[in-house]
């Protein structure tokens, strides 16, 4: 049987996602863990997280869970969902600067204050439903140009490869919402909230071989 392990940092809506995964592939075993056997000998693996980073950081740290994600990225298919996406880079502007995991070269920036949209100014966080344009990939097999998925964010990543966008959205301007390189794909929206394009993309990542 195949396996997904969830990361269990404390950090994540752990077990929505896991019921996501498991009502769209009911034949898979997933795991929502902070065993790092567990993780690393799972056939897929999911990194999570909300909140702020700087939290989500320490968290993992402390839970010994940062070498494990760092280990995990050099040959299983990874997912990293919300924060789980921004640790994936460099540092973050949030908490007046954290390091994160740096397995994408890269900054996470804060949405500007004085963003407008038709003469009115738009509200950090960003928060609700947008429209992701897609560049090719695995991932959004089945899933339709321009569909929705559920956003709640004040920080977005800035890769310096612009190879590894996948995925943009617009709020007051583009940013990147879907990364991808080699086995690890990341995204910043919550497709466990994001009906049946954020089910499709997880019953994608279900199958997906890390190509």
């Amino acid at each position: 049987m195949s396996k997904i392990a969830i990361i269990d940092y404390g950090m994540g809506n752990l077990h929505s996602i896991g019921k996501a995964v498991k009502h769209v592939a009911p034949q898979i075993d997933v795991s929502v863990t902070a065993d790092a056997e567990v993780i690393l000998t799972a056939d897929r693996i999911i990194f999570p997280g909300v909140g702020g980073i700087e939290h989500c950081m320490a968290a993992l740290v402390d839970a010994g869970l940062d070498q494990v994600v760092l280990e995990a990225v050099k040959n299983k298919p990874v997912l990293g969902i919300c924060v789980g996406m921004q640790a994936l880079l460099e540092d973050s502007e949030e908490n007046n600067g954290t390091r994160c995991l740096g397995i994408f070269d890269g900054h996470v920036r804060r949405f500007r204050d004085d963003m407008l949209y038709q003469n009115e100014r738009l509200k950090v966080p960003h928060m609700g439903w947008n429209e992701v344009q897609q560049q090719p990939h695995a991932l959004w097999h089945d899933i339709p140009q321009s569909s929705r998925f559920y956003f709640v964010h004040s920080y977005y990543a800035v890769p310096d490869d612009a190879d590894l966008v996948v995925g943009t959205a617009e709020y007051g301007q583009s940013f990147a919402c879907a990364l991808a390189r080699e086995n690890v794909f990341a995204v910043q929206f919550h497709p466990e909230k994001s009906q049946h394009a954020g089910l499709q993309l997880l019953e994608n990542f279900t199958a997906w071989s890390g190509e």
